[in-house]
């Protein structure tokens, strides 16, 4: 009679396996991570005229718009942070494409709101943010950095009302509810379900780069902004 031997116990061999990112994340992940400075422009009139859907990130100083943007890109320093908050003045562009051919834009605005710039430089900056989102042509969608323990900001809901008509008539908007690891579950989901009602239209989205948490969803969003025909 011959024993057949039991069976090992499944070890770390035989562990579930990390599922593998979706095809969508790999293409969206791949694609964000093509970005390279295009340009800086101080005032409106310095921005080349493109083609191309550009994608505006806005937010108040000490939001964690450089760092988001990093992240998305997966670069340490493509968005400059300063050291002093608001002391960044200038529209920068990063081009987004594969194999040099450019077919989205990505726009860091400078940050506002921050206390030590003079008012003077707040205000002119103020009107300039509200042109270039009221006027610029090829702009497909806004990403609006929020921290969520603090909430909209006076500042933040100026930008809403900008944006409104904008987005009535079809722009993209997204608020990125930023440094996501701060906050419990219960916090994180009470902050979620009050912007979703200040949005205005727009889909909201917890986000935090140290945990990664939100980066896959929000590449996958603006990829399919710029791409709205694929697939």
């Amino acid at each position: 009679m011959t024993h057949t031997p039991p069976r090992a116990a499944p070890g770390p061999a035989h562990a579930v396996a990390k599922l593998a990112p979706a095809p969508e994340t790999v293409i969206a992940m791949g694609w964000m991570h093509t970005a390279k400075f295009l340009t800086t422009a101080p005032q409106l009139h310095f921005l080349p005229e493109l083609q191309v859907p550009e994608i505006a990130f806005v937010g108040r100083s000490n939001a964690g718009k450089s760092t988001c943007i990093n992240t998305l890109t997966q670069q340490k320093r493509l968005a400059f942070a300063s050291k002093t908050p608001g002391r960044t003045q200038s529209i920068n562009l990063f081009s987004l494409g594969k194999q040099g051919v450019t077919d989205a834009v990505l726009a860091d605005l400078p940050g506002y709101g921050y206390a030590a710039v003079p008012k003077s430089d707040k205000l002119r900056w103020q009107q300039v943010m509200a042109n270039y989102l009221v006027t610029r042509e090829n702009l497909t969608g806004i990403v609006l950095m929020c921290d969520p323990r603090h909430g909209l900001t006076e500042l933040d809901e100026i930008l809403l009302d900008v944006i409104r008509p904008r987005v009535v008539e079809g722009l993209k908007f997204l608020v990125l509810l930023t440094k996501a690891d701060k906050l419990n579950k219960t916090d994180a989901a009470k902050a979620l379900s009050i912007m979703q009602l200040q949005a205005g239209g727009g889909s909201v989205k917890l986000f935090s780069a140290l945990k990664k948490q939100g980066v896959d969803e929000v590449a996958q969003l603006l990829w399919q902004w710029a791409h709205p025909t694929a697939g």
